[in-house]
């Protein structure tokens, strides 16, 4: 299986705002309480730098944040582009049947049966529904919807995901 990462982005910051140090942060992040003041977070700067939110309020283009750590429009603009990052473990507790993209990753594919299909590539997440994109033995690279008619059974624990594809999707 994938190692688990060491830190998880959970949104990114588009631009400064303001003369004060707000910032404008475009959410990556299904957690809906993630951004509340308080709220503490890791950049994916080098060296990365600690920041908790002071202030918080929605705006068009996303989030409006000022941080404690960030005091005005010089600082702000010198924050486009960064990513904020949060410890693996402070990500929301998962349902019965959801996984990290990390944790699928590198998972045995196979038909019911125990014929083998592939390995678990990637994770594509959102659209209408994740995808499983699942590495053949020759290769090929195969995008299957990540959906309970067709992934039927994930044991994380023996390593695998049995799938039930659709007529021609593996030929």
């Amino acid at each position: 299986m994938a190692d688990r990462p060491d830190r998880i982005p959970v949104g990114y910051i588009r631009r400064a705002h303001g003369l004060h140090g707000d910032v404008i942060l475009r959410p990556q992040s299904d957690d809906p309480d993630r951004f509340v003041v308080g709220a503490g977070f890791t950049t994916d700067e080098d060296p990365a730098r600690s920041l908790t939110i002071a202030e918080i309020r929605e705006h068009k283009d996303g989030l409006l944040l000022r941080f404690n750590e960030v005091r005005d429009r010089n600082s702000g603009d010198a924050m486009r582009g960064v990513t904020l990052m949060i410890d693996p473990a402070d990500r929301r507790e998962l349902d019965e049947d959801e996984f990290w993209p990390e944790d699928l990753e590198g998972l045995a594919v196979e038909l019911s049966d125990g014929m083998a299909l592939g390995v678990v590539d990637s994770v594509i997440t959102g659209g209408a529904q994740d995808r499983l994109v699942v590495a053949t033995e020759d290769g090929t690279l195969v995008e299957v919807p990540f959906v309970a008619a067709i992934a039927t059974e994930v044991d994380q624990a023996a390593g695998r995901v049995v799938l039930d594809p659709p007529p021609g999707l593996f030929e």
